[in-house]
């Protein structure tokens, strides 16, 4: 049996680039060489093949470039690309060697490096042919000078649309001596477009841009002109996908009113609501961006109904409870009105709790109310602890103006190691308003939070009457491009003649992952026998700066202090932490990892945590 290799047919592309080989009558082919001195393999004179090339021609190539360079020349190099061709030969090898000099060269100035170097070596007397492309990439092109403009009515539109202009040139992605690239470049323009978008000119269009390249000067001189178009109002919530509920359902979480000017940031809010209700799998909203539209623009909102019932498992570990195992069962449709019923279990070393709550859609004037029962076990400190909690509460869904009212009981049992046992019991109010004013909900980089709390224990009904109040702030400034300081500071009191008598859940302890690093979780607080006890008052506050090494991942260093006490006086000493950690943004909040000292203590400690701390 004869030995026989199957040959393709050549294809269209080759018996092209054949003749075009084949019509070469003179070196006259002009690719951009001013990067290098081609060696005379890389001529624009024939490859010379010996004899045993003469049938078929076969050549293996290697790519001797920066990494980052290497994969975009494989797959934009014909040189490359064709080298598995079996019907290659000497005319169509020496064509396609003589274009990967221009082809390599505009592989690198797409990644910012206009004055690249290539040269290219065969040797041909290799079986196969061994075939060597060498780029040294030199220096990049960076940017010179940048001009981004917009024009139409958001540059008369004060102060939204002037603001909106401000902002989009302080966010500019390709700013003044960073280095030119093809993808950063459209990456740039599109942002500066979405933005112009999203604060209200929905039809925001690129009108003219170029960027102009000084190849011996390595720098790229940027100018983008920004159509506006006309201002946005949202007309019509066109609901599609409803089956179970009814359109008010959806409606009553809305931040958009027929009307209201349009604004992304507004319609992504609507979008996260709904998403966290559980009554669907998928959210999706649009408004039409035709200009003709836009005195009411109509918006699609597109959902998917999730199941009405879930139950949920899940095993973890925190550096402040330790290992947790949990369990949930949800149904958020319970009477078919879409009330929600969900009950929960966690099981941990140090906190044990079950709980169960009932929860109603908000009306139309945005309030939730629900009813909870819970039952707490704790072992912290040497400190036992055992809560029965039961509950009303109204909240408003208003996530950056938001008011919660709230009536419990509270049924408390307290175990010190060493000292006496306490039980307490009161009825508790409470009001709790919070301000968010930010850049974003959950990833902030700019803006404030504050939050106050204030409630009382109900003389007569409670086994001591006392009043409660807590203060909470966390700030967010970029002191530059990839460089962000934030600062929180808490306080609280319970104004009572002793804290025996109060649930323990209702006074303070501090110190973990999310509260003063380098300590134990909850053990800054009261001394009791051989216990640390919650006490009346507390104090906390951190500073903390982060290099960003690009848009999620980051550095931080900081510093905390906090401490919990009986006696107003004693809050002059704040156990002090500080220490370095890394960051990463991600769609349910920052992700941190710590490694914090505790001065007071004399010990490093290990902290990890995801979210917001309030």
């Amino acid at each position: 049996m004869s030995a026989h290799r199957s040959r393709r047919r050549p294809t269209l592309a080759a018996i092209v680039m054949l003749l075009l080989a084949s019509l070469q009558a003179s070196p006259s082919h002009s690719t951009d060489t001013q990067a290098a001195a081609q060696p005379a393999s890389a001529s624009r004179s024939p490859v010379v093949l010996p004899a045993s090339h003469e049938g078929g021609f076969r050549y293996h190539l290697r790519v001797d470039a920066p990494s980052a360079l290497r994969p975009l020349i494989e797959a934009n190099v014909g040189l490359a690309r064709w080298q598995e061709f079996e019907d290659m030969t000497p005319p169509l090898f020496d064509r396609l060697a003589r274009d990967a000099i221009g082809e390599a060269r505009d592989a690198a100035a797409a990644l910012g490096w206009f004055g690249a170097r290539v040269e290219i070596s065969v040797d041909a007397h290799a079986q196969p042919a061994s075939v060597v492309l060498t780029l040294t990439p030199g220096e990049p092109t960076r940017i010179r000078n940048v001009d981004v403009r917009v024009d139409g009515i958001a540059a008369k539109d004060i102060p939204v649309g002037t603001g909106a202009i401000a902002q989009l040139q302080r966010d500019w992605r390709l700013p003044h001596g960073d280095m030119f690239t093809q993808s950063r470049w459209t990456l740039a323009k599109g942002t500066a477009v979405s933005q112009l978008a999203a604060a209200g000119y929905a039809s925001a269009k690129i009108a003219a841009s170029e960027a102009l390249i000084d190849p011996d000067a390595l720098a790229a001189d940027l100018r983008v002109t920004l159509d506006s178009g006309p201002l946005f109002h949202v007309g019509d919530l066109r609901i599609h996908g409803l089956k179970r509920y009814p359109p008010d359902l959806i409606l009553n979480f809305s931040t958009i009113g027929k009307g209201d000017r349009y604004d992304q940031q507004a319609l992504d809010q609507f979008v996260r609501r709904l998403n966290a209700t559980g009554y669907f799998a998928s959210v999706q909203a649009t408004v039409d961006p035709d200009p003709a539209n836009a005195v009411a623009a109509p918006v699609d909102i597109a959902v998917i109904e999730a199941p009405t019932k879930r139950i949920d498992t899940g095993i973890g570990y925190s550096t402040d409870t330790r290992f947790r195992a949990n369990l949930s069962w949800r149904d958020v449709d319970v009477d078919e009105h879409g009330r929600q019923f969900a009950v929960d279990a966690r099981l941990e070393q140090k906190l044990s709790s079950v709980s169960t709550r009932l929860t109603s859609p908000p009306n139309a004037a945005g309030w939730s109310d629900s009813v909870s029962a819970e039952l707490e076990h704790t072992d912290i400190e040497n400190l036992v602890t055992g809560t029965v909690i039961a509950g009303v509460r109204r909240q408003g869904i208003d996530e950056r103006d938001n008011w919660n009212f709230g009536a419990a009981l509270y049924f408390d049992q307290q175990l010190p190691q060493g000292a006496d046992n306490i039980t307490s019991h009161a009825l508790f109010v409470d009001t709790i308003r919070t301000w968010r004013r930010t850049d974003d909900l959950v990833a902030p980089t700019r803006g404030y939070n504050v939050a106050v709390q204030v409630g009382a224990g109900i003389p007569g009904v409670s086994s001591r009457g006392f009043g409660r109040f807590i203060a909470q702030f966390a700030a967010w400034h970029p002191l530059s491009r990839d460089l962000t300081l934030s600062m929180r500071a808490e306080a609280g009191a319970v104004i009572a003649q002793s804290r025996v008598g109060v649930p323990s859940p209702l006074l303070f302890r501090t110190g973990g992952d999310t509260t003063v690093r380098g300590y134990a979780f909850q053990s800054l607080g009261v001394k009791d026998g051989d216990a640390i006890v919650p006490g009346r008052y507390y104090a906390m506050a951190n500073a903390e700066v982060t290099k960003w090494l690009s848009d999620s991942v980051g550095i931080a260093t900081f510093v905390d202090a906090g401490n919990a006490v009986d006696v107003p006086a004693d809050l002059r000493h704040l156990a002090l932490g500080y220490g370095i950690g890394g960051r990463l943004r991600t769609p349910i909040g920052p992700f941190r990892l710590d490694l914090a000292y505790g001065h007071d203590v004399h010990q490093l400690r290990i902290h990890f945590s995801v979210g917001l701390a309030f």
